[in-house]
Parts: structure tokens; C-alpha cells; sequence
């Protein structure tokens, strides 16, 4: 530091010669560490028991005459320095207790010191902007529903997916998880439940599906479990804390020692105790307890479970089960832009969340097949006449062919002289050995996980359809010449890969991220083939409604 401003540092524009003698320089990394150091002499010598300071943010708390004296002593100590109290800025909490007459001399005292400083009762109090007293928490939540009420309903004036991601990264939870860390509002479940409700509304209008309790619960999960990664207040709150508290344990104690001895973070053994309720006596505390993930864990896996254990039939059993495989949430974890091909329309969109979710898709009607389509238009994912099939299998082909192009494998589709006995071609095969000197012949398929003939084994174990899928590509391979590696690709229209299909991504990927030197080129490779998974089926349930042919297709030739 010395080196850097122990003398004038000399600025040049154009012709000029500048001098800067004052100040830190503009985006100094140094900046902060310098302004503690210049102001840690004045708060050394305050004498109030309560002395906490952030940067420039400082609170002191002590008898009024003690405070009141640290307060003047500050004012002249930072003149001596070039700082100054914006007293506009500044706030004042007296004990409530105290008689009417000594809070009113209080306040005259501070006021004639510090001009226009605000007081601050039981409801308003906060420090660092979180919530300090029970009192204070009801006044905070209302105004942070107003504030994002404001802003939710420009959300559904653009693309859904961009409002999902805004929402799962930006706004409502992320944007209340510090509060949720330094206050104890998990005790006020019925607030966050006005929080939560706010946020199932805002997601309810942006989705265009109606979300019961059943598919708020699945939709508030992490994409991990299940869910759309919207998490809900009432269930982040209590490890938020938990974790907080125990991460700034050490801290606490050197904040709060001086006053009030030894003590542990206010509430912290009932929250503990609320955590072990919910997460069931059997459950240990986490081995790190610092980490919010792992509090957070055992709860989500509750409700997973809960469920599964209330699945009102085989197909919402499967529809769980497979929803919550790694590969089933790709497709949402994929930042949407459409300059790469990673942004879903408004219909595919919505359509893959109701999938999903197991929410209402359409009105039950009848297929173009003849036969009936329920509201979760199930049959359409499975229909001989499926008008998704075809596009989506030709563009998991593309996608499997770029890869391997991609990782210096080039590839060709439907390769000639490899037919089977009945006359059909791979899929694709690629023109230069992958492995022990052979080339790569692969054929995918994608099956429907909820389909009458899966239904059973989907239920039971997620994943069953693409691996049975998978075998019956091999046996019908089984005569391919030695020469070729032959690798069957299933994976299913809920999300779920096949073995096959897995092991041949993670092998893919390790070349890619060899050749990009990009450690994600996998995800992006796995995020392709499951928005392809999602465009192919909301194509086939699309498809499944007549069209009299009456369109008003003229009005793009307008």
C-alpha cells in the first residue's frame, strides 16, 4: 500500500498531467481492507459493549449517556481523517420500556448531535437490512412481497423459460436467502406461506398450468429431486439458518463474548430441534453443518418420498421416479439463448413443465388415431401417429453426429452396407476408429416412459424402458460384423437415458472437454439431447389434435 499511494500517482490525459493525491484509486481490490484500517483507531477507542462494524456500516449499543458520548467522540475523531456522518443516514432504537419523558430527552440529545437521525421502533429495527426483533420480521416480509409483486408481473410478458431461469437465480428465494441466514423467520411459517403463495401464483401465471398442492410440493424441489429448482421459502428457511448459524459460530462468540459471556446463536437448539421434527429423530445432524445443502437434503428427500408414497397411479409413480434422474433435468438447467438453439417456445416450454409436474396439458379429446387422449395427454408420447417421433429422432442423430465431429471423430448418418436382416440402417456411424482400432455404429431410440407396454417396469425402477429399449436394439444387431463397435442410444420421452446412451455421453463428453478445454462442453452436450427430448414431445402432444386444415396460414405471406 505504500508502494501504491505514498506518493501522488500521475494521471495522463492527452496532454495534461494530473496528479491523484486523495482517495483510493477507482476499483482498488485494496479499497476496503485500506478504509477499515484508516477508521480501526476511532472504533478502538468507543466504549460501548456493543461495537460492530461492517465497512462504514457500524452500530454501537450501551447505556444512552455511554452512546451518546461514543457518538460525539466518532463525529471529531473521523473529521480529524476527511470523513464525515451523514446523519440523514443514521438511526436510533431506544428501549420501548423506558418512561415516555427520558425517551423524548433521549431523542433530543441524539438529535441535537446528530440532526434528522431517524428513530427506529420495535417493527422498523434491522441491522445490515435483515430483521433483528420477532417484532421487526411481519413488517419486513410484507414489504418484500409488495416489492417483488411490483416487479413478478413483468415476467409474464417475456419467454417462460427466461422467466424460469430469472426466477430460480435472481429473484424471490435467491434474492431472500441472506435474510433467511440472519434471522429466525422460520418461526414464522405462516408469513412465508403468504411468501410462498405470492411466488406459486407468479409461477402458476408464467407456466400457463395449474399447480395443486401435489405439484407446487414436486415444483418447489431442486431440479435434483424432481423439481423446477423454485424454491419456497418455508422449506429453505430453517437450514438457511441452521447453517448460517453454525458457519458464524466462531464469530458470534468474538462479536458477543465482551457483553454477555458465552453464549449460542439466539433460537439455534430449537432449530435444531424444528429440523430433526421434519428431517425424522433418525436423521444426524450433517457432518458439515456450515453447509445449507446438506440441512436442506434430508427435507427435500421428505417430501420426494411423501410423494412417491401418495402416487395416485403407476403412471404418477413413474413420472416421479423418472423426473427425479440426472438426465430428466438437463433440459432445465440449460441457460436459454436463441443464437445456440437452447431457447424452448412458449407451447414446448409449457408443455415440458406439465409433463413434468403431471399438470393438466389439454382437454381430453380424441387423437387423430381414433383414440382418446386424457388431460395429460400421455397417449400422445406413445401414439403410432406421434408427430414428434420422427423430427426427434433425427435430431438426437444430429446431435450424437456433431458431437462426435466436434471431439475430431467425424461421423455420417444412415451409413450404407450395414443394414440389418430386415433391410434398415443405424442410424449414424463414425467414419474414423473410436476405440481399440474399430468404428462406432450406434442406433437411437427414444421410448415412452409412461406407455401401457413400460408402464409396470417404470413404476417400479426409472430407467427400465431405455434399457429394455437398448437390448432389443442389440439383439437386433447382434449380426454386425466384429469390425464395429455397436452402441445402442435409448433414452425415454420423461428424461431417463439407458446405460448405453449414459456411458457412451460421458465418453463423448471426456473427448470434448480434451479438445474445447472447456470443463462444461458435457453439460452442453447433455442439455442438447434433453431439449431435444422436450421439443419431440410437445410436438407429439401437439399432434394430437385434429386440424381442419382451416389455419390462418395466409398471414405470413401478408
Amino acid at each position: 500500500m505504500w508502494q501504491c499511494y505514498g506518493e501522488k500517482t500521475k494521471l495522463v490525459y492527452r496532454n495534461h498531467l494530473l496528479y491523484s493525491a486523495a482517495g483510493c484509486q477507482q476499483g482498488d481490490p485494496l479499497g476496503p481492507a485500506i478504509f477499515s484500517l484508516a477508521i480501526h483507531p476511532v472504533i478502538t477507542k468507543i466504549k460501548s459493549k456493543f461495537n460492530v462494524w461492517y465497512l462504514d456500516d457500524g452500530s454501537i449499543g450501551d447505556e444512552a449517556s455511554t452512546a451518546l458520548q461514543d457518538l460525539d467522540s466518532m463525529i471529531k475523531e473521523f473529521q480529524n481523517i476527511g470523513l464525515e456522518l451523514n446523519f440523514s443516514k443514521c438511526e436510533l432504537f431506544i428501549n420501548p420500556n423506558l418512561p415516555t419523558d427520558k425517551q423524548t430527552d433521549i431523542h433530543s440529545k441524539f438529535n441535537s448531535l446528530a440532526p434528522g437521525i431517524k428513530i427506529l421502533n420495535k417493527s422498523s429495527l434491522r441491522l445490515l437490512g435483515s430483521p433483528v426483533l420477532d417484532e421487526s420480521i411481519p413488517k419486513y416480509i410484507d414489504d418484500e412481497i409488495t416489492k417483488f409483486q411490483e416487479s413478478s408481473h413483468r415476467l409474464v410478458q417475456i419467454n417462460p423459460q427466461i422467466a424460469l431461469v430469472i426466477i430460480r437465480y435472481c429473484l424471490f428465494v435467491p434474492k431472500f436467502t441472506y435474510v433467511l441466514r440472519c434471522s429466525p423467520i422460520w418461526r414464522h411459517q405462516n408469513l412465508l406461506n403468504n411468501l410462498d403463495a405470492m411466488i406459486r401464483n407468479t409461477l402458476t401465471e408464467i407456466l400457463n398450468c395449474q399447480l395443486d398442492n401435489r405439484s407446487w410440493a414436486q415444483a418447489s424441489l431442486p431440479i435434483r429431486f424432481g423439481g423446477l429448482g423454485i424454491r419456497s421459502a418455508s422449506s429453505v428457511a430453517l437450514p438457511a439458518f441452521l447453517s448460517s448459524a453454525h458457519s458464524t459460530a466462531g464469530l458470534y462468540g468474538k462479536i458477543i463474548y465482551p457483553s454477555l459471556g458465552d453464549a449460542e446463536v439466539t433460537y439455534l437448539a430449537e432449530a435444531r430441534s424444528a429440523w430433526s421434527d421434519i428431517a425424522g429423530p433418525q436423521q444426524d445432524v450433517p457432518r458439515l453443518p456450515e453447509s445449507q445443502r446438506l440441512w436442506d437434503e434430508p427435507i427435500c428427500r421428505q417430501v420426494q418420498e411423501n410423494l412417491l408414497e401418495t402416487a395416485t397411479s403407476p403412471a404418477d409413480r413413474a413420472r416421479l421416479m423418472a423426473s427425479a434422474e440426472p438426465e430428466s433435468g438437463h433440459w432445465l438447467r440449460a441457460l436459454p439463448s436463441a443464437s445456440v438453439g437452447t431457447l424452448l417456445d412458449r407451447n414446448t416450454f409449457n408443455l415440458s413443465v406439465c409433463l413434468r409436474l403431471g399438470c393438466k396439458t389439454n382437454e381430453p379429446h380424441r387423437c387423430r388415431c381414433g383414440d382418446p387422449v386424457d388431460q395429460l395427454g400421455h397417449h400422445g408420447l406413445s401414439c403410432q401417429r406421434s408427430a414428434g417421433r420422427l423430427p426427434r429422432h433425427a435430431t438426437l442423430n444430429d446431435v450424437i453426429r456433431r458431437a462426435f465431429a466436434s471431439a475430431g471423430i467425424p461421423a455420417i448418418l444412415e451409413p450404407t452396407g450395414l443394414a440389418r436382416i430386415d433391410g434398415k440402417r443405424p442410424d449414424g456411424m463414425t467414419v474414423m476408429p473410436w476405440k481399440y482400432g474399430k468404428c462406432l455404429v450406434w442406433d437411437a431410440t427414444c421410448t415412452d416412459t409412461v406407455a401401457p407396454s413400460h408402464i409396470q417396469g417404470s413404476a417400479a425402477a426409472a430407467g427400465t424402458a431405455a434399457a429394455a429399449a437398448e437390448n432389443l436394439k442389440r439383439r437386433k444387431y447382434n449380426g454386425l460384423s466384429d469390425s464395429y463397435i455397436f452402441v445402442p442410444f435409448g433414452v425415454e420421452t420423461l428424461g431417463p437415458w439407458g446405460p448405453e446412451a449414459r456411458r457412451l455421453v460421458k465418453e463423448l463428453s471426456s473427448r470434448l472437454v480434451e479438445v474445447s478445454r472447456d470443463q462444461r462442453a458435457g453439460s452442453y452436450l447433455s442439455q442438447r439431447i434433453s431439449l431435444a427430448i422436450q421439443r419431440g414431445n410437445a410436438a407429439s402432444l401437439l399432434g394430437t389434435i385434429p386440424g381442419d386444415g382451416s389455419e390462418l396460414k395466409e398471414i405470413f405471406y401478408l
